[in-house]
């Protein structure tokens, strides 16, 4: 391990988890448990963010994903009836569509590789570029508060039209 420095450790251990939490995603009879392992799996994609020096994007990821909307997954799997759900219909009959789209996508995966395998050395190390001198964030917020002012301003004032609208109709809607 003389030439593998810790950053690229990190990535590699980050990435395989993030690998094998997607895979526990999708094979897990557990609601529950999918759901948890889907939240390692955003936890990891986030790790590989911030070794990108995505630091908005990491951010991003821990509260948005992470925070809001996993959070709130779990608790409707939690307060949804389970009982009615597992007593419904399978899709267990559809397996051999399911297998031939996983031998279509292998195949691409494949023939990817095959047609950039001059570009695509695995033994190569992982190189992470230097940071900038200027940071992400400090470029997305230049990006929203200086170049798109207005049209960030724009969708803003039609956000909060649509969810006024919502609270109005669904008031009416109770009355």
């Amino acid at each position: 391990m003389s030439g593998i420095s810790l950053p690229q450790i990190t990535f590699l251990a980050l990435s395989a988890m993030a690998l094998v939490s997607g895979v526990l995603v999708i094979t897990r009879r557990n609601a529950i448990h999918s759901v948890i392992c889907l939240i390692v799996t955003l936890f990891s994609v986030a790790g590989i963010f911030l070794l990108t020096h995505a630091e908005f994007l990491f951010a991003v990821q821990i509260i948005l994903y992470v925070g809001g909307i996993m959070v709130l997954f779990l608790f409707v799997i939690m307060l949804v009836n389970l009982d009615v759900a597992a007593k419904q219909a399978q899709f267990s009959s559809h397996w051999l569509v399911a297998a031939l789209t996983a031998g279509a996508l292998t195949a691409e995966l494949v023939y990817g590789i095959y047609l950039g395998r001059a570009e695509f050395k695995a033994s190569q190390p992982v190189i992470f570029p230097a940071p900038a001198p200027v940071t992400n964030t400090q470029a997305i917020a230049v990006g929203l508060f200086q170049t798109y002012t207005l049209p960030v301003e724009i969708a803003s004032l039609l956000l909060l039209v649509a969810m006024v609208g919502a609270v109005v109709m669904a008031k009416r809607k109770f009355e």
